[in-house]
């Protein structure tokens, strides 16, 4: 069962104006099967094969010449070395474009190596687990709540959506084995992968709040500066988000610590023991979770349209807080508020108001409540209450459009 992804309308207009493409995202996010089904004119090789990997290594010349004037090379972090070579051959003539394809999982060493092979004649594609969207083709579900118990019982990666008897416990501890703690410990040394799994867990338990990274050390027993490079493994490989602190503050003492999210609210559950819908709507992650989701399909809609999202959040030193600031093409930014109720009021409002009050000179959007509401409504003066679908709409229309 194919389900069509966004990102794939995309494809037509980069391949007509640049020589390369590379499709990075997390493991088993739908790469390969995305570009196989929208280019299947294009030849398809992966290095995952051993003796395709050998012949590229062996004779990259060879290996390019056997590939025809347009094809898919899957898992190019395997042979980054072949990448000298594409570079030759698009400088040879840089009026044929969309002539190589590349996928790679392991986000922040590709990426260096293509930014430095391949700098102005790549477009770069970051493809997530299904959005809500592409959740909807797999999984018949409607409104905000099913669409929130889906992701996080489901979960988004494609495989898990669209097979409805798989064991999802038995593949995400296979894929936490077989993909993150296989891939990590071959490109980075992160020492322990014990201690690594248990910080996971610790991630996902914490999930939305704010990153403290001393704490994290001293309930491992490992240092900061461990604590930040598996961060960074994390967050390269597209499993966490990092939401910064907003500094575009006049005068006014902020929080500048990052908060900390998951990709996929299905692994975060899975590593936080949340099992069931009992657990996921009335356990003590609820609200933590539903924030979670809210953010990564707000991520997930840039991403689908090839951009970087602005995205931070504040937490000033007098308790206000506005759990999401969406920075938009004009400069002015939307202030979110994220609560898991069904029932908007005025109260759950109060941050937006206060905000709205404290940072007027910024001149903000209009706050916007996001909750498990229907529809949008008024809740009170300059704030309007929208659920999920509504606001994932909107969102697509004013921000990523």
């Amino acid at each position: 069962m194919y389900i069509q992804r966004t990102i794939e309308k995309l494809l037509p207009g980069i391949l007509a104006t640049f020589p390369c493409l590379a499709v990075t995202g997390p493991r088993q996010s739908g790469k390969s099967t995305l570009l196989r089904h929208a280019l299947p004119e294009y030849r398809y090789v992966t290095l995952d094969d051993p003796a395709v990997l050998e012949q590229a290594h062996s004779d990259p010349i060879y290996f390019l010449d056997s590939l025809g004037e347009r094809c898919i090379i899957d898992e190019i972090q395997l042979a980054p070395g072949i990448l000298s070579y594409v570079k030759m051959r698009v400088d040879e003539d840089r009026s044929r474009n969309g002539r190589y394809v590349f996928t790679g999982s392991q986000q922040f060493g590709m990426i260096r190596n293509l930014g430095d092979s391949l700098a102005g004649r790549i477009a770069l594609l970051d493809l997530l687990p299904f959005a809500a969207g592409e959740m909807q083709q797999a999984v018949v579900v409607t409104g905000g709540l099913e669409l929130f118990a889906s992701a996080c019982l489901t979960g988004a990666y494609p495989q898990l959506a669209t097979t409805p008897e798989i064991d999802r416990r038995l593949w995400y501890s296979s894929y936490i084995q077989t993909y993150l703690e296989r891939d990590i410990r071959s490109l980075y040394d992160i020492g322990s992968l014990r201690e690594f799994h248990r910080f996971m867990q610790l991630l996902a338990i914490r999930c939305s709040q704010m990153l403290n990274m001393s704490s994290f050390a001293t309930d491992l027993g490992v240092s900061v500066t461990t604590i930040k490079r598996w961060l960074s493994v994390l967050e390269a490989g597209r499993i966490i988000y990092i939401l910064p602190p907003h500094f575009n503050i006049l005068g006014k003492r902020i929080t500048k610590m990052p908060k900390v999210y998951f990709l996929d609210t299905g692994l975060a559950c899975h590593l936080a023991g949340v099992r069931d819908r009992e657990q996921l709507l009335e356990g003590p992650m609820a609200g933590a979770l539903f924030e979670n989701y809210c953010l990564q399909e707000t991520v997930k809609i840039y991403a689908n349209r090839g951009e970087q999202p602005r995205l931070s959040y504040l937490r000033t030193n007098n308790g206000l807080e506005v759990d999401l600031i969406i920075e938009g093409n004009n400069m002015r930014v939307l202030p979110v508020e994220i609560k898991l109720s069904r029932t908007p009021t005025a109260s759950l409002a109060s941050g937006l108001t206060r905000y709205a009050s404290l940072f007027s000179e910024s001149k903000p959007e209009d706050g916007l409540l996001l909750c498990l509401a229907d529809g949008e409504r008024p809740v009170s003066r300059g704030v309007t209450a929208f659920g999920v679908e509504e606001y994932l709409r909107m969102l697509q229309q004013r921000f990523a459009g």
